[in-house]
């Protein structure tokens, strides 16, 4: 998944290829999953004869600045990536369209053709990305509503130590929250700088000491801008980061100690248990929370078993007594048309027999006329 370092290489490339040249070509994909609120013909008419003026970013999102907007903004989701025809961008850890590829790629969501005939496309594999159109991104939702850029706008250490003592959660879930904290941290950062830090991904965030905080905030700092100077390309990265071993869940070893994977909010969490010890009071807090919330969530779910239970039980019962009422009806039409058939039997045997005293009747009277 794109994260900061991967965003702004992209963002460097077009602000460095493609700032000052005028559009003169775009397709966007008819793909309203990806392409949100406009149709592609109103994004293209939109696009050509502007002028490129900027690159921006925040967080794990970029838009670019025309001579006049709106502007179509981009949020990367899982496989989101910037392609310029002829030109290395980034080199990602899980790339979703090889180099080989046609051009523009078949999973390109905006391909736009420049003056000078330089080429770009945003591409998107997995569908998980956004391509929009607006007239001010930085001040409408998602962008508007992010937290400070890991990147830009980092806290001091002394902001960073005082905002961690508030808040009573796990360090890594923090640290990926977008919204609530800092935004452009993804998962494999996140992995990192802890691993640097030598934190257990679980501690409470508020349990950190003040050595804690100042090792996590100087390790923010150091993987992104690494990331960020080597244009995000995985191969550059220092042989002695936990991302070089982190990838395909299989338990492995760095520096001859086991790397180990747990889920931290509802992500892949790679960790060194021997160097990243979860211990002390805030280890029992997050074991205890564990339990409460397993407790909890055993009791709810025993709760929605037994409603469900309830409800089928009920269900039955109704079947059943709709399949009773249906089958005494059944029973009763039954008998009542037997008794009806029975009475017109009678009915009918009755009449046969009168039928045969008149007959017997007409045949002594016609004896008598005979003999006469």
């Amino acid at each position: 998944m794109p994260e900061l370092p991967e965003v702004e290489a992209a963002r460097r490339a077009v602000q460095d290829l493609c700032c000052g040249k005028r559009i003169v070509r775009a397709v966007v994909a008819d793909d309203s999953k990806v392409v949100d609120g406009v149709s592609p013909a109103e994004f293209e008419k939109s696009l050509v004869g502007r002028t490129i003026i900027a690159a921006h970013r925040k967080g794990k999102n970029m838009w670019l600045e025309l001579d006049s907007p709106p502007f179509p903004s981009f949020q990367f989701g899982m496989s989101g990536a910037i392609y310029i025809k002829g030109v290395p961008v980034t080199k990602y850890k899980r790339s979703a369209v090889n180099d080989a590829d046609e051009w523009p790629s078949k999973y390109s969501k905006l391909f736009i053709e420049l003056d000078d005939g330089l080429e770009f496309s945003f591409t998107d594999k997995r569908r998980f990305a956004k391509v929009r159109l607006l007239q001010d991104p930085a001040s409408v939702p998602p962008i508007s509503e992010l937290g400070p850029d890991a990147l830009l706008e980092p806290m001091s250490a002394d902001e960073f130590a005082d905002s961690l003592s508030k808040k009573k959660i796990a360090i890594k879930a923090l640290l990926l929250d977008q919204v609530a904290y800092i935004a452009g941290i993804g998962n494999w950062v996140a992995d990192e700088v802890l691993y640097q830090a030598r934190i257990h991904p679980l501690r409470t965030a508020s349990s950190l000491s003040r050595q804690d905080c100042e090792q996590l905030h100087n390790s923010i700092k150091e993987v992104i801008q690494f990331a960020v100077q080597v244009n995000a390309d995985c191969s550059h990265f220092p042989t002695k980061w936990i991302f070089q071993f982190r990838w395909g869940k299989k338990t492995g070893n760095i520096n001859g100690k086991r790397i180990e994977f747990i889920t931290v909010g509802g992500r892949t969490t790679a960790f060194v248990p021997e160097l990243q010890k979860l211990t002390g009071a805030s280890s029992e807090t997050v074991k205890g929370r564990s339990r409460r919330e397993a407790k909890s969530s055993s009791e709810e779910n025993v709760k929605r078993s037994n409603k469900t239970e309830r409800q089928a039980e009920n269900e039955e019962a109704s079947g059943s007594l709709a399949k009773r009422k249906k089958r005494t009806s059944a029973a009763d039409d039954k008998e009542g048309q037997q008794k009806k058939g029975a009475q017109t039997g009678k009915g009918k045997q009755v009449v046969s027999k009168k039928a045969a005293k008149v007959v017997k009747t007409r045949k002594k009277v016609q004896k008598k006329s005979k003999k006469k």
